[in-house]
């Protein structure tokens, strides 16, 4: 276990798929981003990587249970996902 795994919504498999995508610490995911990371899962290890996964990361860059992410940020990241195709 890594120290990704003490952020909220970051459970084995979400931080398994981080550090193989090259995110090993919570800073460097904050300094990514959500959509960065993801988009980076999406390409490198999970094609069928979720919204839900999306928001989680959002969630964990946020330092926030993902249920709590507002609104408009998850317009912002639905957007983004769709625009992925």
């Amino acid at each position: 276990m890594s120290e990704l795994s003490e952020l909220p919504n970051i459970g084995k498999v979400l931080e398994e798929n981080l550090l193989a995508v090259g995110i090993e610490t919570p800073a460097q995911l904050r300094k990514a981003g959500a959509c960065e990371a993801f988009r980076r899962i999406r390409l490198q290890r999970d094609p069928g990587a979720c919204l839900h996964m999306l928001y989680g990361l959002q969630g964990a860059v946020e330092g926030i249970p993902d249920r709590f992410l507002s609104d408009e940020k998850k317009q912002e990241l639905k957007a983004f996902f769709r625009s992925l195709g």
